[in-house]
């Protein structure tokens, strides 16, 4: 995996790209309190800065989630909300859909197979 030093999974990291009319946040390593800080965040509230209202948070890569990960998906689905935006998360891991489930939030979020789906979820342009 790209992230990864002397086999160990390094910190997170967050690429973002545009798609269409969508901001695809693509979450890479541990998304916990030693590895997540608030990077997940940050990057949503710079993209929501530029006007961007529709995240697509793909969680295909990320190894593991704790607590803090958990809450830190909590605040940034919060922080989209407030500035009128929604987010979808997609491709989400067993680990994290497990952790999700134990916390029920697997009903809070709109949680689709793939960033296909999650995109398409959105509909037409604003």
């Amino acid at each position: 995996m790209l992230y990864r030093r002397n086999g160990e999974a390094m910190g997170l990291q967050v690429q973002i790209r545009k798609v269409g009319h969508a901001v695809v946040l693509e979450a890479v390593g541990r998304l916990t309190l030693t590895d997540g800080h608030t990077k997940l965040r940050d990057a949503i509230q710079v993209s929501a800065g530029y006007g961007a209202k529709r995240f697509v948070l793909d969680l295909a890569h990320v190894d593991v989630i704790d607590s803090y990960g958990i809450g830190e998906l909590v605040r940034s689905y919060s922080a989209v909300r407030q500035s009128g935006g929604d987010l979808k998360l997609a491709a989400v891991t067993e680990k994290v859909r497990e952790m999700l489930e134990i916390s029920r939030l697997n009903t809070f979020f709109e949680i689709h197979p793939n960033q296909k789906t999650a995109l398409l979820a959105f509909g037409p342009p604003l």
